[in-house]
């Protein structure tokens, strides 16, 4: 009989969870620099903020990274739209920026 510490290996899968969370936010932080620079490219050439066809290719593409993953599809769309609800607000603020920068240059 193995002599199984609980609250050992509590502390040991909270350690684990505490550093994945620390990878998912720097994730989440480089994932957001990159849609950045997207958003500004966009809003410079007059570009939509959003890219429905780009979105719901993306949505596919992570529901079968889910699914091989033995991760739930649903949940893994929901986190995706969530995010790309998040980045199109990003979008929006940065043409709505870009409009204004340029309505007051050519105004002046």
């Amino acid at each position: 009989m193995t002599d199984i510490n609980p609250q050992a290996q509590l502390q040991e899968l909270r350690a684990s969870i505490d550093n994945i969370d620390a990878a998912l936010i720097h994730m989440l932080a480089e994932r957001f620099r990159c849609t950045k620079a997207v958003g500004v490219l966009k809003a410079t050439h007059g570009l939509p903020p959003a890219d429905p066809a780009r979105e719901q290719t993306q949505i596919e593409r992570l529901r079968r990274l889910a699914d091989d993953a033995h991760l739930d599809p649903d949940f893994a769309e929901k986190f995706l739209n969530f995010i790309i609800r998040e980045v199109i607000r990003h979008h929006e603020m940065l043409a709505a920026e870009h409009n204004g920068g340029s309505d007051r240059t050519t105004s002046a």
